[in-house]
């Protein structure tokens, strides 16, 4: 089974997230598109992607979620009813599975696809689809995993948020090393697809991986700026690196608690900030002969 996330740190997540991701990017991918895309979100989550990309293309369009967590989809759709009718826009269910946001550019329409993507692209409808779209799931994913979606694909592949692996919290403590070694060793373990995760190296190998099959590939970067206002965000990031340090290293448990310790009481106090190095991608496919 591939590593899952909940609900309430996708949301956290969601803020920094639409800050970070590259706009520039996002509107090269949006003129590849046909006049009514259809897009396949992969690892889609709370439907954070649909939220800041839909407006960005800007005209109808069809999205399916696909994440192997029926409560994160069933999470998404209400989200995004929510949402939407909080700025105006009418929102219909003509079915269970479908939703309609109902805007002043025509239809978006959004389905769930419930797929553990662990043998993806197996499973996708590909041919129903006019793009391949995810956030922060590239990291995950093993190197064979990248090879098999590049060889197989011939559609716009657009992967958002690919980590870097150079976090950097502000001010500086002596054990930041420690803990940044053993956070980016927690990358790269098995994550659940067929091998270890790319980690840090995810934009780079996806990078190769569809330049290998023809296709023009375009990186820029979207890195997460905390800022000190945003303790909760701060807190559970912090967290989640001395867990993954812990794991790494626990002969060091006890620099890596006061560690926590130290960047907990910053957090609370408005005096930590971070920056958490991104990438994007954009892959779009060889141009058709005439």
């Amino acid at each position: 089974m591939t590593e899952t996330f909940d609900a309430d740190w996708l949301e956290l997540r969601e803020p920094p997230d639409a800050r970070a991701r590259n706009f520039v990017l996002a509107q090269a991918l949006a003129a590849a598109l046909p006049a009514r895309p259809r897009l396949l979100d992969l690892g889609a989550g709370t439907g954070s992607l649909f939220r800041w990309l839909a407006p960005i293309l800007n005209r109808p369009q069809a999205w399916t979620l696909v994440d192997a967590d029926v409560t994160l989809i069933e999470f998404a759709f209400d989200t995004i009813a929510m949402r939407a009718t909080a700025v105006g826009f009418e929102v219909s269910a003509p079915n269970k599975r479908t939703l309609l946001v109902h805007t002043p550019s025509g239809a978006w329409r959004v389905e769930g696809l419930v797929l553990d993507l662990a043998d993806a692209p197996d499973g996708l409808p590909l041919s129903r689809a006019d793009g391949v779209v995810c956030t922060a799931l590239c990291d995950l994913v093993s190197r064979g995993w990248v090879a098999r979606m590049a060889a197989e694909l011939r559609l716009p592949f657009y992967s958002a948020l690919n980590v870097e692996g150079d976090a950097r919290f502000l001010p500086p403590h002596p054990a930041d090393g420690l803990v940044a070694r053993g956070f980016r060793r927690d990358q790269i373990r098995d994550k659940g697809f067929g091998g270890p995760a790319l980690g840090g190296g995810a934009t780079r190998a996806m990078a190769s991986a569809f330049r290998t099959h023809g296709f023009r590939v375009t990186t820029a970067p979207s890195p997460w700026r905390i800022g000190a206002a945003e303790t909760r965000m701060l807190s559970d990031l912090a967290r989640g690196h001395t867990e993954a340090a812990m794991r790494q290293a626990p002969r060091a448990g006890g620099t890596i608690s006061s560690w926590s310790a130290t960047r907990a009481a910053q957090a609370r106090r408005g005096r930590l900030r971070a920056v958490v190095g991104h990438s994007d991608l954009l892959a779009l496919p060889p141009r058709r002969s005439r």
